[in-house]
Parts: C-alpha cells; sequence; structure tokens
C-alpha cells in the first residue's frame, strides 16, 4: 500500500512538472535569454547624429571613391574626389568616419555622425565592398575606381 502511494505521488508530481514546463511557450524562455536581446532599434534616435542626410559630393582630386552609408531605413551615397590612397584615408579626410585605433587597425565607430559601439549596444559598422564582405578594414583598402564601398549599421 506505502509502494502504490509513493508511486501515484511521484506520478503526480512528474505530471506536473511535465504540465508546467509545456505550459510556458519555448519562444517567450528563449525571449529572455541574455544572447537573445532584443535587436529593435529607436531610428528616430539613431539619425539625430546624421550628418549629411542627402546624397553628397566632396573634394577635389584624381581619384573618386563612392561609399554608400547604409542605416536601418536609409542611405546616403558619398562621391569623395581625393588624391588619397585608401577609402579610410578619404573618408577621413572629409570627417566621415571617426574611430579608435586597435589591434587590428582602425576601429569606426561613427559614420556620418551616426555612433555605433558593440561594448555598448552590440551595435557595428560593417564594411563591404560591392555586396562582398571586406577582407580588410577601411585603412587598408585601397581606393579602385568603379568600386562601391558600403558602411552598413548593423546590430
Amino acid at each position: 500500500m506505502k509502494k502504490t502511494l509513493k508511486v501515484a505521488i511521484t506520478l503526480t508530481l512528474l505530471l506536473c512538472a511535465v504540465f508546467a514546463f509545456t505550459a510556458c511557450s519555448f519562444d517567450t524562455v528563449m525571449d529572455k535569454m541574455p544572447w537573445n536581446k532584443s535587436k529593435e532599434v529607436d531610428v528616430e534616435s539613431l539619425k539625430e547624429g546624421e550628418t549629411y542626410k542627402a546624397d553628397t559630393e566632396l573634394g577635389t582630386g584624381s581619384k573618386t571613391v563612392i561609399v554608400k552609408v547604409e542605416t536601418l531605413d536609409t542611405t546616403v551615397t558619398f562621391t569623395i574626389h581625393t588624391d588619397k590612397d585608401t577609402v579610410g584615408a578619404a573618408l577621413l579626410e572629409h570627417n566621415i568616419i571617426e574611430g579608435e585605433e586597435g589591434a587590428y587597425g582602425l576601429y569606426v565607430k561613427k559614420v556620418n555622425g551616426i555612433v555605433a559601439d558593440y561594448d555598448v549596444d552590440q551595435s557595428y559598422w560593417a564594411f563591404y565592398i560591392g555586396d562582398d564582405y571586406a577582407m580588410r578594414g577601411v585603412e587598408l583598402t585601397e581606393i579602385t575606381e568603379g568600386k562601391v564601398y558600403r558602411l552598413v549599421y548593423t546590430k
């Protein structure tokens, strides 16, 4: 009799535990995990620091570099005429980018007045040559006529 009562109580507790776990939505549990933080960004506050709101042509020089700066819903194209050799030098020359030197070169934190800082909110500026992710940073990428370079706000 005692053994039957123990088995019944154990089965009841087991069924209650199973019910409790299945009653919770898996998505709700996963949303609360620290590695799955919300990726929403307030577009208006992001654009408050934007310097140029429309396509802009800058500088004089023998080389032309085209850089598209892409945020969540806007793209601003910079056509820069320069005598510099790298994309980074041309962008720095016109104060389009700002950053800090790191172990791998210039860590771009601000583009067109918009800050992306991975240490603060896991956002960063991704650098592309055309549609391909660049294998080098902006300061090491030599200007190639006809190429379109992209800096994309990523979070």
